[in-house]
């Protein structure tokens, strides 16, 4: 995932005080830096899944320590499934080498790769929560991880009449 210690890049950023992206030099760590990213490609490829996504809301809460990233596209399925005997967006999202991102001679119009984005950035967190709704199952499905992944709470699903989200 790159590098823990801090490196000055130029990159483009956004400017709060002018409202536009400028282009300059900041201090970041790379391992961050590629974990969130992570996090947010996963949400952004929702919509090959589902066209209708127009959103992607993210939350910085920095007294917390915590980032938060949700799409309003096409939830999860929240079902077991058949092969790995577990609920779909366990699967997805806290267990290793499990995607549908693996054929490399397929035109990629997203940015997964081999199912690790969203697992990295579980693998590296301290608290991960995986939220989902499915709208045809009626179903809210909800699951945490800990400490890099390895604590993992049972999920808990409950029934559930409003948008599908992820």
């Amino acid at each position: 995932v790159g590098s823990i210690e801090h490196q000055l890049q130029e990159m483009w950023v956004f400017d709060e005080a002018r409202g536009q992206m400028v282009y300059r030099k900041i201090d970041y760590v790379p391992a961050l830096y590629k974990i969130f990213d992570e996090i947010l490609v996963n949400a952004a490829d929702n919509i090959k899944r589902d066209p209708k996504m127009d959103l992607i809301e993210v939350t910085v809460d920095r007294q917390q320590g915590c980032v938060s990233v949700m799409n309003n596209g096409q939830g999860i399925p929240v079902q077991i499934h058949k092969e790995h005997k577990c609920y779909v967006p366990e699967l997805i999202f806290g267990h290793l080498l499990t995607s549908d991102n693996y054929d490399d001679n397929e035109k990629k119009v997203t940015g997964g790769r081999n199912g690790f984005g969203a697992k990295l950035t579980n693998a590296f967190s301290k608290r991960f929560i995986i939220e989902t709704a499915d709208k045809s199952a009626r179903k809210k499905f909800s699951q945490v991880f800990e400490n890099n992944m390895t604590k993992k709470n049972a999920p808990v699903v409950v029934d559930y009449s409003g948008q599908e989200y992820t």
